[in-house]
């Protein structure tokens, strides 16, 4: 592998504050898990299961800033500011439209969510009373969530990173206030948990608001949020987002019905599933970070019609992640004896659990060099029908009927199922690494705007993140 130091040490740049906000969201999901776990099993598995709520609301505002960083990193790369602005408003849009009618079922109908997830009553009351308090949070979620995809992109990354990071401590700190009830605080158990998940959310709000008076950001062109000047534009924002909204409905509604399927093979499956995603979850805060940084920097290079240099940086990149993948793959083996050793589950779900992060350090292999590629490098030159096919055909084609039969007509034994469900990333590898060697992503799809539109950026604020 051809070692570019100064596109790396840029990508290190953009990557880092991603990675790490991308770490700091899972430690949230794993306190949860620690520190529930110390009250009951019961009680992990019901997060575990009422969670995948708040993973389904990711995929919908994942898909929209998808859009957002196809569109504008080009047009920020080429200097484009008034265009990055619109796309801003139009993604916030539907973020916000879509955390509303979340918000609005987690607080209405939390019972009815959860008995598609498990047929286990203690687990339905329990998630009930979890998604009803947190239901807030989806709407903050929507609109905080918009505003740090522009600042990644608008080289602001490090500010994002700090404010996300700040509201995960928060988090953490009043998880542990909250579920034992520490001082003066109540004791709340799972509702404590979904409580310090909203008041960390309100706090990150504010941060944001606070940014953005301070002109720190972007603004927020309330008009242009509520109706689009640019018809062409918003015509564009659709036609690449449509696809990555299909394609993470039906890649994470696939993920889902994993979940669904465990829930339905006892509580030892859940919780050690649980927790085995959540460690996977961690140690892909890196991989995740390097897709997202790549999708960037390529995008950049491509506004800038910089073809053979994005050709180039997007082969180093491909090779790249399976270091990073197969690195990824070994920490998760040298965390197993650890996380056994301080996880205290039931013996037959600690039994599950051991060998569920096997299949974690094999898998994370796959899911680096497939971010990296589906998520990365083809969305930065608008190249966003492909993934949505090749995750619809592997999961709602293969391994989801798969998993399906194997767990439900052929009644195999759970780590079976377990193992039939980490398939997806290695199915499709052949197809997609065919498809990224016709090199149909290198192009440039920003649009040229009048003059008036463009503005003076330094060398600087193009090539790096601040």
């Amino acid at each position: 592998m051809t070692f570019d130091r100064k596109l790396y040490k840029q990508l290190f740049v953009v990557v880092t504050p991603i990675a790490f906000q991308y770490l700091t969201s899972a430690l949230v999901s794993a306190s949860d898990a620690l520190m529930l776990g110390f009250l009951e099993q019961d009680a992990l598995s019901a997060v575990s299961l009422a969670g995948q709520i708040a993973f389904v609301f990711s995929l919908f505002y994942g898909a929209f800033i998808f859009g957002l960083n196809v569109l504008a990193a080009q047009y920020w790369g080429k200097g484009d500011r008034q265009s990055a602005e619109e796309v801003l408003a139009i993604t916030m849009r539907y973020s916000l439209l879509v955390g509303f009618i979340f918000t609005l079922a987690a607080a209405w109908i939390p019972d009815k969510i959860m008995m598609l997830f498990t047929d286990e009553a203690p687990l339905i009351t329990a998630g009930a009373n979890y998604l009803r308090t947190i239901s807030a949070s989806y709407l903050l979620t929507g609109f905080t969530q918009a505003y740090f995809g522009i600042m990644k992109i608008c080289d602001r990354a490090k500010l994002s990173s700090v404010i996300g990071s700040l509201a995960v401590l928060l988090n953490i700190i009043l998880n542990a206030l909250l579920i034992f009830g520490v001082g003066f605080f109540p004791q709340m158990g799972i509702e404590g948990a979904a409580l310090a998940t909203v008041l960390a959310r309100v706090f990150e709000t504010v941060m944001v608001l606070v940014a953005v008076a301070r002109k720190q950001c972007l603004p927020l062109r309330f008009g242009l949020m509520l109706r689009s000047s640019n018809k062409s534009l918003h015509k564009d924002y659709w036609k690449y987002t449509i696809p990555l909204f299909v394609n993470q409905l039906g890649w994470g509604g696939g993920v889902t019905m994993y979940s669904v399927i465990m829930g339905h093979l006892g509580t030892d499956a859940v919780a050690a599933n649980s927790i085995a995603s959540i460690v996977r979850s961690l140690i892909a805060s890196l991989c995740w970070g390097i897709a997202s940084g790549v999708g960037i920097i390529l995008g950049g290079m491509l506004g800038r019609n910089e073809l053979d240099k994005a050709k180039k940086a997007g082969g180093s990149f491909v090779r790249f992640s399976i270091v990073i993948g197969v690195v990824s793959g070994l920490v998760i083996l040298a965390v197993t004896p650890i996380v056994l050793h301080f996880i205290h589950l039931n013996p037959m779900a600690q039994h599950y659990l051991k060998y569920m992060m096997f299949m974690a350090a094999y898998y994370i292999i796959g899911n680096s060099l497939n971010s990296t590629i589906i998520s990365g490098v083809f969305p930065s030159g608008g190249d966003t029908k492909f993934g949505m096919w090749c995750d619809l055909i592997t999961l709602w084609v293969v391994v989801v009927p798969l998993g399906w039969i194997a767990a439900f007509l052929l009644k195999l034994p759970v780590l079976a199922v377990a193992f039939i469900l980490t398939l997806d990333e290695f199915v499709k590898i052949p197809t997609v690494y065919k498809h990224y060697m016709k090199y149909q992503w290198v192009k440039c799809i920003a649009k040229e705007e009048p003059s008036s539109n463009h503005f003076e950026q330094t060398p600087t604020a193009t090539n790096s993140v601040s």
